[in-house]
């Protein structure tokens, strides 16, 4: 039976690559927060932080803390009748209850630690990087960063989801060091 890995973690913490190393390995991803940016470019805004917390928030009041997982479920059956899933960027504490509840001991929720200065310094970092035209290493100064974290913690339950981890990889080192540790995760899973 097919599972999804659901990827935990403050921005600029490493989901994304780890997201892309599971793909690598034969998982098919989805993206919980593809609907906010689906909304983003729909109103042709800017892609920047204050436009995506405002969309996250809004969505959340009119749908509900759970809204990503009830929405994507429906995505993530479908993938899951032809393989293992790597759903990227599980936030609320209610969509990983409901996500708990709808697929059990299949969900496996990987938390991704890196301390908030070496998640800033990357963040200010991917300016540097060519367009991102699927939004996925969006750039954030550290005034950015600090208030998307705030906002994440006080605003839409991150906390829960990270403390109720199965695995954490802890990302303060090196990219291999991270795959090492994501390689010993998979063979216990399987």
């Amino acid at each position: 039976m097919n599972k999804i890995i659901a990827l935990v973690g403050m921005t600029g913490a490493g989901k994304t690559f780890v997201a892309d190393e599971l793909v690598k390995k034969g998982f098919s991803f989805l993206r919980f927060g593809q609907i906010t940016l689906d909304i983003v470019k729909e109103r042709n805004l800017e892609p920047t932080e204050e436009n995506e917390k405002k969309i996250r928030e809004d969505f959340r009041k009119e749908h509900g803390m759970g809204a990503y997982a009830i929405l994507n479920i429906p995505k993530f059956n479908k993938l899951l009748e032809t393989s293992n899933v790597v759903g990227d960027g599980l936030y609320s504490w209610s969509e990983y209850k409901i996500l708990k509840e709808e697929y059990k001991e299949r969900l496996i929720v990987i938390a991704i630690f890196s301390p908030p200065n070496t998640r800033y310094e990357r963040l200010a970092n991917r300016i540097l990087v060519k367009e991102d035209k699927d939004l996925r290493n969006r750039p954030a100064n550290i005034n950015q960063a600090k208030s998307r974290d705030y906002a994440e913690i006080e605003n839409i339950e991150k906390g829960g989801p990270i403390a109720m981890a199965d695995y954490t990889i802890i990302n303060i080192n090196s990219k291999e060091d991270v795959l090492n540790q994501l390689n010993k995760i998979i063979n216990q899973i399987d």
